[in-house]
């Protein structure tokens, strides 16, 4: 049961980090693939790694905060493969580190538009194209910062709180036609958007460090692990679930 054979599936986000690594996985355990992302350069790596494995795909440039863009991504899918099975709703940013007074309307804005209304677009137009192949799974990129407080990342933490939430709703709307919703929640990954932030800061990384009891920074791959386990016919039961994979971060 965990495998992807055959299921098409979009991955959004896919140009690095997180997505590019559950793009690989996925073309691994069979999946026909669909990829968006706003770096152009970035989202044909990716397909050119994906093609090397032997997979179907395509790269769509994508702003999951523009409605046309997604109807666009959603309908190249199923005129390129004939149905959607499948959505990792991945794509995000990070906004500035700052305390919540000091977060401008300008980051406030871009932060919830594509972290939240751009899940809600996606999810808005896979829906209907998943019922129209008989039922799906949907996984959600939340963030340990959906489930827990963090300081100085006020637009990121509401954000994801919001995913999470967006999640639930959906699952509990769709649990008896087909389509499970899940959210995967991530500790802190070695990913380019950490990257970033430590490379800033050297004070943070300590702390990040510090609050991973297991004692490392997570890898992509062990996210997309878990997105395509939950992606799976393995997790048919698991549905409005928001799974931390944090090295035990939320269980202090």
């Amino acid at each position: 049961m965990f495998n992807l054979d055959g299921k098409v599936a979009i991955i959004t986000g896919a140009s690095s980090g997180i997505g590019r690594a559950t793009a690989l996985i996925f073309a691994g355990y069979g999946a026909r693939l669909a990829l968006a992302d706003v770096d152009i350069d970035g989202g044909h790596e990716t397909e050119k790694l994906v093609k090397d494995l032997g997979a179907e795909v395509f790269f769509a440039s994508t702003n999951v905060a523009a409605e046309s863009d997604v109807s666009t991504l959603i309908r190249l899918t199923e005129q390129t493969y004939g149905r959607l099975d499948v959505a990792f709703n991945n794509a995000g940013v990070e906004g500035i580190m700052a305390p919540t007074p000091d977060v401008t309307v300008e980051d406030w804005d871009r932060t919830m538009s594509i972290n939240l209304k751009g899940v809600w677009l996606c999810m808005r137009a896979e829906i209907p194209a998943m019922l129209r192949s008989g039922g799906g799974s949907i996984v959600n990129a939340a963030s340990v910062a959906g489930l827990v407080g963090f300081g100085n990342l006020a637009p990121y933490t509401a954000s994801k709180h919001g995913v999470v939430g967006l999640t639930k709703s959906a699952a509990l709307e769709y649990a008896t036609q087909g389509i499970r919703v899940n959210a995967v929640c991530p500790g802190v990954i070695l990913t380019p958007m950490v990257q970033r932030i430590v490379e800033a800061n050297a004070e943070v990384e300590a702390s990040f460090l510090a609050a991973e009891p297991i004692g490392r920074f997570g890898q992509p791959s062990e996210i997309g692990e878990a997105v395509a386990w939950l992606a799976s016919d393995a997790a048919s039961f698991v549905t409005g679930h928001a799974m931390p994979v944090d090295g035990a971060l939320v269980a202090q």
